[in-house]
């Protein structure tokens, strides 16, 4: 009897936490949710999720705060995110880099990149833009010229060691045949200061992070890893152009939450930014900056992040890149 009564109670018990589950589904959200960008203020990241930040506000119905957690390739943030409640309060803005640290920390990572987190949405992809100083070299073949003619003396800036940012410099000086010292930072923005001052030969980063510097005459842009020409850079060559090999690497942001968020939230998420991603100002604003918005399913983002991840491994490997 008293099994049967305690059997009872813990039923009950059971019922009314799904009832209270449920409702809580129903009802969300309903306070601030945070978006962790696990890198610094003014960088690509950052800037992707302060677009998108008052649209999704607004459809939400609620005040969306991104927070900046930078440091260790942004495993901090991740690790972070990844660690709080998977009720969809906390998300996670993750960037390509994210899809590199498993090769990169291994066990010390933090926290489970596979299956600590999941996703909610490949938010969009960015072609990489090869800058320097404005009094720097003219053209990359220029750039390639002065690396072979001093070597062991330049070096170049990332936004951390071992990201796609810094891996798209590697394959650059490796495909063309010359070295340079590679410099990691917290983030893009500090690097792109000392850039301009002339401290690093170059840098490889998004348009977003460095198109106010190019536009004031504080950087140059040699060169665009992409296909073809980006439209807001018409009189910029493809690496392809300049140095006759093809290189079009992109970076890209896929929004992330703990496991294992209730799908109905990842699902109200999933809409949100789709929809914010639809926006006209939105699509503007990320065009002037040469941010392709893309719409997608939790699945697809799933599938896209293992892909990189699986495609980065062995680069991060040959490249020797240790953690920071």
């Amino acid at each position: 009897m008293t099994i049967r009564i305690g059997r009872r109670v813990v039923l009950a018990g059971t019922v009314s936490l799904a009832a209270w589950s449920a409702a809580a589904q129903a009802g969300y959200p309903d306070r601030p949710i945070r978006v962790v960008v696990p890198a610094g203020a003014g960088g690509p990241t950052d800037v992707v999720a302060r677009i998108l930040q008052p649209h999704l506000s607004q459809i939400l119905g609620q005040p969306v705060v991104v927070e900046n957690k930078a440091g260790a390739s942004g495993s901090i943030g991740s690790a972070m995110a990844a660690h709080s409640p998977p009720d969809g309060y906390t998300i996670l803005m993750a960037p390509s880099t994210n899809a590199l640290t498993p090769a990169l920390y291994g066990k010390a990572l933090g926290y489970d990149v596979v299956n600590a987190v999941t996703g909610v949405a490949y938010v969009a992809s960015v072609p990489l833009v090869v800058v320097g100083p404005a009094d720097g070299p003219k053209t990359l073949p220029e750039l390639v010229a002065l690396l072979k003619k001093e070597p062991g003396k330049h070096s170049y800036a990332s936004s951390g060691n071992g990201g796609i940012i810094h891996l798209a410099g590697f394959l650059l000086l490796e495909k063309a045949g010359v070295d340079a010292l590679h410099v990691p930072y917290r983030g893009s923005a500090p690097g792109m200061i000392d850039t301009i001052a002339g401290r690093h030969a170059f840098q490889v980063d998004t348009l977003g992070s460095s198109k106010g510097f190019l536009d004031g005459g504080k950087l140059r842009a040699l060169a665009v890893m992409a296909d073809k020409r980006l439209r807001q850079l018409p009189d910029v060559p493809t690496v392809e152009e300049a140095l006759g090999f093809k290189m079009a690497i992109d970076t890209w942001y896929v929004m992330q939450a703990p496991t294992p968020t209730p799908r109905p939230i990842i699902d109200k998420l999933n809409a949100a930014f789709n929809e914010a991603l639809r926006n006209p100002d939105v699509v503007k604003r990320m065009a002037e900056l040469a941010i392709e918005p893309i719409q997608s399913t939790p699945e697809q983002a799933k599938k896209y992040f293992d892909d990189q991840m699986a495609f980065w491994e062995p680069i991060i490997k040959k490249s020797g890149a240790k953690p920071e």
